[in-house]
């Protein structure tokens, strides 16, 4: 069985270099979920790439966005590798994420230093009136 969560990056041209190293690691090295042997749980690829971006509009992206689905991923020793992560413009590199069984993406940002979560905390998924509130 899995646990997928879906993940994109935007960040400033001069860093992707980082997230390509950021994605080897989730290749590679990544932890997983308490209970899951191994390491690796999957790997980000590019959306915003000239030529092969599918995008609706007359006009190319002008954002640099890369995205993946994890399985089993450690959401939170990846928060910690993506603020540790030496960006060039740190103000700029955003990490979005949506768990299993979430409805929105959590938006986390580096801002002062620290790891920021940028998105509505209530009412979440298990509110009763989650829905209607929205």
């Amino acid at each position: 069985m899995s646990w997928v969560a879906n993940v994109m990056v935007s960040v400033d041209m001069t860093d992707n270099g980082n997230v390509e190293a950021l994605s080897g690691w989730l290749r590679t090295e990544a932890p997983r979920l308490s209970g899951h042997e191994g390491r690796g749980v999957g790997y980000l690829s590019p959306l915003t790439d000239v030529g092969s971006a599918r995008w609706g509009g007359w006009k190319a992206p002008e954002c640099e966005l890369w995205a993946g689905a994890l399985n089993h991923a450690d959401l939170e020793a990846l928060r910690q590798r993506f603020l540790e992560t030496p960006w060039r413009e740190p103000n700029v590199a955003q990490l979005f994420v949506m768990d299993q069984e979430e409805a929105y993406f959590r938006l986390w940002m580096i801002r002062g230093g620290e790891l920021r979560q940028f998105a509505p905390l209530v009412p979440d998924e298990e509110d009763d009136d989650f829905y209607q509130a929205w």
